[in-house]
């Protein structure tokens, strides 16, 4: 265990080193994609649909940094085996650590990118709750769990089936849509709106939403997010597993 943790952390330095390379703004991007993706679905919902809808630009925001977290780990996922193929073929070492640390460097980027969210909650006039202290840690755990579930899955189902890579952007892309992320949950027609939490992100962006707008955590939705996150941590080990052995024969 201790080995992993170790192998993990020194994998994670070597992603932010990397990301970073060679790179003038830096952190800048890592708030730049949502920010700009803000003011585009605010232009076209606010602005030229009007959408009535008081503090949207926050709105968006709480949703949009988190689910980025969430899209890039997933986009990214297909090609962690493919590009690390060379060490993959020569070391006798955890491959699952190799994802893990493609996860945590997302997460943290999400991390530093929360005072950007605080910043607009207090611009906003609404001010931080006492619930964040232990609400982000919790809802970072839960989507860290999940994402890492789906990418280890993906990874390793790429390996064999190239065409992964398309199929799990195309569906990250649609999966943003059935999300309440630019849109609020009550705006779903009520016979629809039953339907909403069987989308795994779904509880999860809520959560997200509810504790940075309102310091509010509801716990069926918690519930709901951690059983999505053990299902698909349960998935990803198992696909690993059966797969793993392979690797370096088909790489």
């Amino acid at each position: 265990m201790r080995y992993f943790i170790d192998l993990t952390t020194v994998l994670t330095q070597k992603e932010l080193k990397v990301r970073y390379k060679n790179s003038f703004l830096g952190y800048l991007w890592s708030i730049a994609h949502p920010l700009a993706f803000a003011f585009v679905f605010f232009m076209a919902f606010k602005v030229i649909m009007r959408v009535q809808m008081e503090g949207y630009v926050l709105f968006l925001i709480a949703g949009l940094f988190p689910w980025q977290w969430f899209s890039n780990s997933v986009n990214m996922s297909p090609n962690i085996f493919l590009s690390n193929s060379s060490i993959i073929k020569k070391v006798n070492f955890q491959r699952s650590a190799i994802v893990l640390a493609s996860v945590l460097n997302e997460t943290i980027h999400f991390a530093v990118s929360i005072p950007v969210i605080a910043f607009f909650v207090f611009v906003y006039h609404r001010t931080a709750h006492f619930s964040w202290l232990y609400g982000i840690p919790l809802l970072l755990i839960i989507q860290l769990v999940f994402t890492y579930g789906i990418s280890l899955a993906i990874s390793s189902l790429n390996i064999f089936f190239r065409d992964l890579e398309r199929i799990a952007g195309i569906c990250v892309a649609l999966l943003f849509y059935f999300t309440p992320v630019i849109y609020n949950e009550s705006m779903v027609p009520e016979k629809y709106r039953g339907l909403i939490n069987f989308n795994p992100m779904s509880p999860l962006m809520v959560s997200w939403r509810d504790l940075f707008l309102d310091g509010r955590l509801d716990p069926p939705l918690l519930l709901i997010s951690s059983i999505y996150a053990a299902l698909a941590l349960l998935a990803g080990f198992l696909i690993y597993r059966k797969l793993v052995w392979k690797f370096a024969e088909v790489l």
